[in-house]
């Protein structure tokens, strides 16, 4: 997700053609959630573009084409998962983890399926799996069992925390079509590897989207402290200033951890020219 509207001419020179705007974007986040791969996998050349334009050390973080996770279920879908590793491989070490986002319906009878798809995914890559059925929340054998089933592939759970978002009822357009389609899951902030990757919601107000993040602070702290790598993603309804509002997580976590790295200073977006 680097071609938003709303960021041209404010985050990334507007008009800029699309294959230097992932080049831009990097220079605000080190990272970015490929989302689009979940609707269509990209030919190799795409990818190809996106490594041009990236560093080796840029995370993508890239969702499972939907066919393989919604329409099959991890199920009989070996050719559409061939093509999505052959298409992403250019990335190289880019490619931070590959992101299994199971449906809400997708259920702890079902772990069974998932540990079988597993354990058949090659292990050259890193996996993290996203659940929303609320019994992997509510029931302690179910939340076991899958991290059992996690832990012996290595895999991450990723948390997509909607607790701030859901505090209080919407108040824009953006805010009231998220509240029909985002999952209410509880908070988790258990990290299972070296890798923890985190999904944040706010509002699209700032001030409550940062006060919203403020139990995140600590955790991710601790994260490092530890020797973990984490990866944290801020979304608001309308993400209109998401860019900002990660770079200012970041500072914040900076601010009790010093010795973390700094973002890279972004390019000064100002009139483009084509000359």
């Amino acid at each position: 997700m680097w071609t938003h509207r709303s960021w041209q001419g404010r985050f990334l020179a507007h008009p800029l053609p699309p294959h230097e705007r992932l080049r831009a974007y990097a220079g605000w986040c080190t990272a970015v959630e490929g989302n689009t791969t979940f609707y269509a996998t990209p030919s190799r050349e795409t990818v190809v573009s996106w490594a041009r334009q990236t560093d080796p050390d840029f995370r993508f973080v890239l969702k499972l084409p939907k066919v393989v996770t919604h329409e099959r279920r991890l199920t009989g879908a070996e050719e559409d998962l061939r093509a999505f590793l052959d298409a992403i491989e250019p990335l190289g070490p880019r490619a931070h983890a590959l992101w299994i986002q199971l449906p809400g319906s997708f259920a702890p009878t079902d772990v069974p399926v998932l540990a079988r798809f597993l354990r058949g995914l090659p292990t050259t890559h890193r996996y993290a799996v996203e659940v929303r059925h609320p019994a992997f929340f509510d029931d302690l054998r179910a939340l076991r069992a899958l991290e059992e089933t996690l832990g012996t592939v290595d895999a991450e759970w990723v948390p997509f925390d909607t607790t701030a978002f859901f505090r209080t009822p919407p108040t824009s357009d953006a805010e009231r079509e998220a509240w029909t389609r985002k999952p209410r899951t509880p908070l988790r902030t258990r990290a299972l590897t070296d890798r923890p990757i985190v999904r944040y919601l706010g509002r699209d107000d700032p001030a409550r989207t940062v006060e919203g993040w403020q139990p995140w602070l600590d955790v991710v702290a601790d994260w490092l402290r530890e020797g973990r790598s984490p990866t944290v993603f801020v979304h608001t309804p309308d993400n209109a200033d998401a860019p900002d509002l990660a770079r200012s997580f970041h500072r914040e976590v900076r601010a009790r951890l010093p010795e973390v790295e700094p973002l890279p200073d972004p390019t000064p977006v100002g009139q483009s020219t084509l000359f």
